[in-house]
């Protein structure tokens, strides 16, 4: 199998005011992987981001806009995301950050990945990746986040909160799309685990993480305390279904 066997290719790009970066992630996109189709998720972005990114989509059929009337979160913005790329036949869909902490030129590695793989992650924690202008605080965050999952979920993923990743068609229907129920980060952890539970195959592929130069970051403290309450919530309902199967019930 080769890369062309995959078929179409739709990366879902969420945004919510990125017009000092949009415009170049969209160039650099389309300059490392030409077959794939840009989707572009705006929120109502209140700086012109919607605006923009219509006017790419004139000017390039490969690039596509759809606008939400409102914020509501990363993970709603990549539901709803995912459900149009479905309808628009995608076979592989893609996920990736709007402010250049994700590098467009590692696209060609992770699309060669996916020959093997039913969900590959971009991801900053195994050997050969890294993060770039990340303060020391912000590293061992991330590291123990990502530790806290894979012990009280079980989750074999080195980068399970990553947010550049390639899921085929199959993997997406598996995770049971309209039952998700994350709306900010833990999304990511969300949709990484269900892929897992469903067997599927999950293949990670070191990156480089340069965090944004342009614009403000979305992420926050109650970010991230949704993230931990999620998760313990989810371990430990895990734990109690193993207990139940071992006790026979």
């Amino acid at each position: 199998m080769t890369v062309a066997d995959l078929g179409r290719v739709v990366l879902v790009i969420p945004t919510y005011n990125e017009v000092e970066n949009i415009a170049e992630v969209v160039a650099r996109v389309r300059g490392a992987a030409r077959f794939v189709e840009i989707l572009i998720v705006d929120d109502g972005s209140p700086d012109g981001t919607g605006a923009l990114a219509d006017e790419l989509a004139a000017a390039d059929p490969q690039v596509h806009v759809h606008h939400r009337a409102t914020k509501e979160g990363l993970g709603a913005a990549y539901l709803d995301g995912f459900q149009v790329a479905l309808e628009m036949g995608a076979d592989v869909i893609g996920e990736m950050d709007a402010d250049g902490s994700h590098q467009p030129e590692q696209l060609p590695a992770m699309l060669t990945a996916l020959r093997h793989a039913d969900l590959v992650i971009g991801s900053r924690w195994v050997t050969g990746g890294s993060v770039v202008n990340w303060p020391l605080g912000r590293r061992l965050l991330s590291r123990g986040g990502n530790l806290y999952v894979r012990l009280l979920l079980g989750l074999p993923v080195r980068d399970a909160t990553a947010g550049f990743r390639l899921y085929r068609r199959s993997a997406l229907m598996a995770a049971e799309l309209s039952t998700v129920e994350s709306t900010g980060y833990v999304f990511q952890t969300d949709l990484a685990w269900r892929v897992h539970r469903a067997g599927l195959r999950i293949h990670e592929v070191p990156i480089e993480f340069v965090e944004r130069e342009r614009g403000e970051s979305k992420m926050s403290g109650q970010v991230a305390r949704e993230s931990l309450r999620n998760v313990t919530r989810w371990g430990l309902r895990e734990r109690s279904r193993q207990v139940r199967v071992l006790a026979g019930r």
